[in-house]
């Protein structure tokens, strides 16, 4: 066409019309206008539009996009401040409760020093009344003694040593112990109930120990089981039936019956005590009269004998040797005599006789077995109240009494 055109076009109304300038001046210009109708784009899309910087301005998907994922993230953001804030109350629910076993275990602390306290006294130079709280002490405390350097414990009523156990420990550091290593493992190896040669023993648990032979000394013990239970069951120093007798700590023992041969023994104690003589065949003061083992008795002071006092009846009077050694005789009558019950043959018989005159002279009639000297029995004082003595002994059983005149005419 050149710089030829086409002119008196009519205005374009089909798609495939052509649209005169006049008809192309009313549409929207390429460089700036005014839309003053509705653009309907279909599936076609606006490109290449810039950032709108005022609220009338056509924004692009770009700028969408990034507008709608910082509100995204400020969504995520808010969700984890929500969480966070979850999370911090949580926190803050754990730290109270934190808070609170943190009191109570204060408390519980406390309590316990407090327990501690009331049984670890310390140190102390005397035992304590009191526990150091000044309350009551409870058994089960302990201190330590300054002054005597000893643990001590209180068992509810007094306080003693405390005495520790060691799994090792050598004899020279046990301070009251004198045994030595040696001794003290004789412990080792022994068997409870059951003795073992060389060994300590130890009782069972129902405090019995075996064992096949008992010595004494070296000597071996005879006695069967049953001879030594009579021990069980007796009582130092007192009598019990059926069971061996044991002396007391000062040597007594008391009973109530005492027999010799199935005979009940009635003496009393102190009478008994009257054989507790210091020696044998030598008399003492309140003691008895023993011979020594040659049959002799030493009169260690005087010896007193009883005096006997015969009378006669119908001109007849018996001297008894039973009766006595010494008899006396005070004359009321013409009398014979009778002498009765001497020692057996081979043993003496002694005895003085004193005579005394009655106020009548009055004359004796002798045993026919009295010897006098030269056969001749001896005239008695007559006068009153005259006294004469005299002696006789026998060898014989009686056979013989050999007459001797001690003195006449003695008052």
């Amino acid at each position: 066409m050149g710089s030829n055109k086409i002119t008196g076009l009519t205005n374009g109304s089909a798609s495939g019309d052509a649209v005169n300038k006049g008809q192309l001046d009313t549409m929207l210009p390429l460089a700036g206008g005014t839309m003053t109708g509705n653009i309907v784009m279909g599936s076609n899309v606006v490109t290449s539009s810039s950032n709108p910087t005022d609220d009338t301005h056509l924004a692009r998907k770009a700028y969408v996009d990034s507008i709608l994922g910082s509100a995204t993230s400020a969504a995520t953001s808010a969700s984890t401040a929500t969480t966070k804030a979850s999370e911090a109350a949580t926190s803050a629910s754990n730290a109270a409760t934190s808070a609170t076993s943190a009191a109570s275990s204060a408390t519980s602390a406390a309590a316990s020093y407090d327990s501690f306290d009331d049984r670890y006294l310390g140190t102390k130079s005397s035992d304590p009344t009191q526990d150091n709280d000044g309350d009551a002490l409870v058994a089960g405390a302990i201190y330590f003694n300054t002054t005597s350097n000893v643990m001590k414990v209180y068992t509810g009523s007094a306080w003693q040593n405390v005495a520790p156990t060691a799994t090792s420990i050598t004899a020279s550091q046990i301070s009251d112990v004198t045994s030595t290593a040696a001794e003290l493992n004789l412990n080792d190896g022994s068997s409870a109930g059951t003795i073992v040669n060389s060994k300590t023993v130890v009782y069972g648990s129902a405090g019995e120990v075996n064992a096949t032979t008992l010595q004494l000394s070296g000597t071996a013990i005879t006695s069967t089981a049953a001879e030594l239970n009579l021990v069980d069951g007796s009582s130092a120093g007192t009598i019990v039936n059926s069971k061996a007798v044991i002396y007391g700590s000062s040597g007594e023992v008391n009973a109530t019956t005492l027999q010799i041969g199935g005979t009940s023994i009635t003496a009393t104690a102190a009478e008994i005590n009257y054989l507790d003589i210091t020696t044998l065949g030598t008399t003492e003061a309140s003691k008895a009269v023993t011979a020594d083992a040659n049959g002799v008795v030493t009169f260690d002071n005087g010896k007193i004998e009883e005096s006997t006092a015969i009378t006669s009846s119908s001109g007849a009077a018996t001297i008894n040797l039973r009766d006595g050694d010494n008899f006396t005789h005070t004359l009321s009558e013409n009398v014979t005599y009778t002498f009765s019950n001497p020692a057996a043959s081979g043993k003496v018989s002694a005895f003085t006789l004193k005579v005394t005159q009655d106020s009548t002279a009055r004359t004796i009639t002798w045993p026919a077995s009295v010897d006098w000297a030269a056969a001749t029995a001896p005239t008695l004082t007559a006068t009153s109240g005259g006294v004469d003595v005299f002696v006789f002994v026998t060898y014989d059983g009686g056979t013989t009494y050999y007459g001797f005149t001690a003195g006449q005419a003695m008052a």
